[in-house]
């Protein structure tokens, strides 16, 4: 896999579509939980899902509502937006 193939944009799309209401939630279990998806859903492997999810986040598809250091909001949800 190399990151210059994959349509960002519509993984973020088909991410969203995968996902259930409400969720993810959390940084951690989120990401988590996003990785396992595009493992399961679209036949990453575990680190391929997991640089991708990074990636995401880096370029501005997933953004994360809360602040991951702070407890009272590491629960917070995210936010996927395909047009980033």
């Amino acid at each position: 896999m190399t990151l210059e193939d994959i349509d960002l944009r519509q993984l973020t799309a088909d991410l969203k579509a995968l996902l259930p209401p409400g969720e993810p939630i959390g940084y951690l279990r989120g990401k988590s939980f996003m990785r396992n998806l595009l493992v399961e859903a679209k036949g990453f492997s575990a680190l391929e899902a997991e640089e991708l999810v990074d990636t995401l986040e880096l370029r501005g598809f997933l953004r994360f509502l809360g602040d991951p250091s702070e407890r009272s909001v590491a629960d917070a949800p995210w936010e996927l937006s395909p047009h980033a």
